[in-house]
């Protein structure tokens, strides 16, 4: 996305809506008051979920008024974490694994039906406007590999057929049921042990 597209999305005002603003008092209580700053990255969370998950400078500049601090340290953390995204993304965003685990289990396959099915780059927002993706580092599930994110959600033990109906669930908004793709518990084995041998 261009720096004049990206430009053209930001609000001039966010303020936290009754439900988040309650959140918030919540998350404040977990500090000590000299340390209330703390709070900037579950703040910022709550003001991604709220703004069609990304965050506007004008988010961050109410987040760093609430919690008394500079904005600039709260763009600093806003910018140093790869979990906040600052410009627009798809309804449907998906983060697909790349990281060796993922790959050598065919995420390079993943990333290419993504580049054909909902666009070419990476954060671009599909024609139709309501999917995008990207390459993420690992995502913390490589017994489940490949596997991507989309929005909260992990899909796992994927193969390219899977994805691929996957994507287009996504792309008809109606995305499919997350978790295991082969049919597995969290990371249970996909069958018995045999001869019921327990190797615990």
């Amino acid at each position: 996305m261009s720096l004049k597209k990206v430009h053209d999305e930001q609000p001039k005002e966010f303020q936290f809506n009754s439900e988040n603003l309650n959140k918030a008092q919540e998350i404040l209580k977990k500090y000590p008051e000299k340390n209330r700053k703390s709070a900037v990255m579950p703040f910022l969370y709550l003001a991604q979920r709220q703004n069609n998950n990304w965050i506007p400078l004008a988010a961050m500049k109410y987040i760093a008024n609430l919690l008394s601090m500079p904005y600039i340290s709260v763009y600093e953390v806003a910018t140093f974490y790869t979990m906040y995204n600052l410009a627009p993304v798809g309804k449907h965003f998906i983060q697909v694994c790349t990281t060796t685990p993922c790959l050598i289990r065919g995420a390079d396959k993943i990333v290419k039906l993504c580049k054909e099915k909902i666009s070419p780059n990476e954060n671009e927002i599909s024609k139709k406007g309501n999917c995008s993706w990207m390459e993420v580092e690992c995502l913390g599930a490589c017994v489940s590999a490949p596997m991507v994110q989309i929005n909260n959600d992990y899909y796992e033990d994927l193969d390219e057929k899977s994805t691929n109906e996957i994507l287009d669930s996504l792309i008809n908004d109606k995305p499919l049921k997350p978790g295991s793709f082969r049919g597995r518990k969290n990371t249970s084995p996909e069958s018995p042990p045999p001869n019921g041998e327990n190797h615990a």
